[in-house]
């Protein structure tokens, strides 16, 4: 009996001085193919998810990376996913009376001119269509969704303006340069905060319970609306011709915005948190998603010249801070975690609140957009 009390004991403590493992495995030597390759192992195309933007961000991301490494079975996933909803006419079931079902389009333009068939490029064109009667404001802002009534959302930016451009260079018809140029100007104008941030959304008669002040806008500054906005001035400056009149707007928002990203960096970690400017706050929390799209802005705009190098290590610091989020599990296969779920207007308490995933589709896409920028 002593005996075996003595081995109990030993084993005990041999196991408290033994070195503590964990779960997580070395880090890839390519961080966006590994979490590539672990969505493609998780999902199905036909398994993906449904039509909406978060599935078209997340393909555009393993679109940039088919894009580098040349790997034709990144392309075949994508577009096995888009042909669940194009049928071989071309014509496709989805509503698109709102901006966040435009997004996924910029995958039938990629499309088209990877693979040369028409039913892309008819698809695009019904897409496109659609602006011509979409609703906008008196100033000219697409309404978010045409039943949110006189309504701009900084995220909305990013589900159609990328697209309008896209297809203009695609198919020569430069209206949507200035289309788009427009809009951001426009949302830009209503949701302008004088800390180099924005508000998440304006309302033109105010009649939201939201907007009851004198600018009609929102009251907090919610992260990933803000990142939404920097990645879509980036993209569209990346489109632009050289010599288009409103390149110099967009890279006034840029600049705007990196003073803001800037100011509000959490010191700590290198992210930045869910409501920007309330760090402090015991309830607040940093969100992995928004923070890969602030540090793509800042990278690439270092990268093109829009902002100064002294940026550069404000990215680089939002690099590692975001790679610190990102891990490799027990099974192999990489998890992201701590990124905000879908989000509406709210006041700070309801966005403090929203759900932190791991692996959310906001957080991959906008991982593999900055990683392909960073990592190079």
């Amino acid at each position: 009996m002593r005996t075996a009390r003595f081995l109990g004991v030993l084993v005990t403590t041999l196991a408290l001085l033994a070195p503590t493992t964990t779960a997580s495995a070395a880090p890839p030597a390519d961080w966006s193919k590994a979490v590539i390759d672990s969505t493609m192992k998780r999902f199905t195309p036909d398994k993906l998810g449904g039509w909406g933007y978060t599935r078209g961000l997340y393909l555009y991301g393993q679109y940039l990376v088919y894009k580098r490494t040349g790997d034709k079975k990144y392309l075949d996933y994508i577009k096995a996913w888009v042909d669940r909803f194009v049928k071989p006419d071309g014509s496709t079931s989805q509503g698109y009376t709102n901006l966040d079902a435009m997004r996924s389009a910029t995958l039938f333009i990629i499309l088209h001119q990877e693979t040369g068939q028409d039913k892309y490029k008819k698809a695009a064109d019904k897409v496109r269509a659609k602006f011509n009667s979409y609703p906008r404001t008196s100033d000219g802002g697409m309404f978010h969704a045409t039943s949110k009534v006189g309504q701009l959302w900084a995220d909305g930016v990013y589900m159609a303006q990328p697209f309008i451009a896209m297809y203009a260079k695609a198919y020569n018809q430069t209206y949507g340069y200035d289309e788009a140029v427009r809009n951001m100007k426009t949302y830009f104008a209503h949701l302008k905060s004088d800390d180099g941030l924005l508000w998440h959304a304006y309302d033109a008669d105010g009649s939201e319970s939201w907007a009851k002040n004198p600018g009609k806008h929102s009251a907090e500054h919610w992260a990933r609306a803000i990142g939404w906005f920097g990645m879509t001035a980036i993209d569209l400056l990346d489109i632009l011709p050289a010599n288009h009149p409103g390149r110099a707007d967009l890279i006034a928002i840029v600049q705007h915005l990196a003073k803001g990203y800037t100011k509000y960096q959490d010191a700590a970690t290198g992210r930045w948190c869910q409501i920007v400017d309330k760090c402090s706050n015991p309830k607040n929390w940093t969100e992995t998603s928004a923070s890969s799209m602030y540090t793509f802005m800042l990278s690439r705009g270092v990268e093109k010249g829009y902002i100064g190098q002294e940026y550069k290590a404000v990215a680089a610091k939002g690099y590692q801070g975001v790679l610190a989020k990102a891990s490799v599990n027990s099974s192999g296969l990489t998890d992201i975690k701590d990124i905000s779920e879908g989000t509406n207007v709210g006041d700070a308490n309801y966005y403090y609140a929203r759900p932190r995933n791991t692996n959310d589709f906001h957080g991959l896409g906008a991982f593999l957009i900055m990683n392909e920028q960073l990592a190079k």
